[in-house]
Parts: C-alpha cells; sequence; structure tokens
C-alpha cells in the first residue's frame, strides 16, 4: 500500500535562503504538497525521481539512498561550493497511516 511521505531538512552545507534545519513539508496521496513556509524548486527537483517508489514501500537501501534503514537521503541541485549558496540534505520517510474510526486503513 502507498504512503505518504514527510520530507525534513537535516544539515545545510553553505548557506539556503529558503530552508532551515529541521524544516519538513509532506507528500498526501502521491501528488499533494503539504507545507507550512514555501518551499525551494531545487529541493522538489531533487525529489521527484524517487517520492513514487519510496511511497510505495521500494527500500531506500535498493534505490541507493541509503547505507541501511527505512529513510532516504537526497540533497539539492545547488552546488553551493560555485554558487555562493547551500546545498540541503532532506530525509525522506513514510509516514504511518492513520486509522479511520472504524479500524480500517
Amino acid at each position: 500500500m502507498a504512503a505518504d511521505l514527510r520530507v525534513e531538512v537535516i544539515e545545510i552545507k553553505g548557506h539556503c535562503p529558503v530552508h532551515t534545519v529541521g524544516d519538513s513539508f509532506r507528500s498526501q496521496e502521491g501528488f499533494k504538497l503539504v507545507a507550512e513556509k514555501p518551499l525551494c524548486m531545487h529541493s522538489l527537483a531533487s525529489l521527484m525521481p524517487y517520492y513514487v517508489a519510496l511511497r510505495r514501500g521500494v527500500s531506500p537501501v535498493e534505490l541507493g539512498l541509503a547505507r541501511e534503514g527505512d529513510v532516504a537521503f537526497v540533497q539539492c541541485l545547488d552546488p553551493c561550493e560555485h554558487t555562493g549558496g547551500g546545498t540541503v540534505v532532506f530525509a525522506v520517510k513514510q509516514e504511518a497511516k492513520e486509522k479511520d474510526q472504524r479500524g480500517k486503513d
């Protein structure tokens, strides 16, 4: 079964004008972005190739996005050493589905 994803900023190399460590956003139902603050387009570009597989339960290890475990790691496309910007590292994890009032998924 497909799950929603939570994406959290865990590290910033250089200076990112958009994100700070601890920021997060969610992908719901495979196509809805839910965020409390603006998102950088570079962050979305880094997630796009993987979000469908991750929400369907493909292992981050199998995708080459982790050494072990169920958290995937991706980074934005800004090469901070050459732009003066910031390269942001994101942790991506499936969110547990909440059961409805009848106890069904």
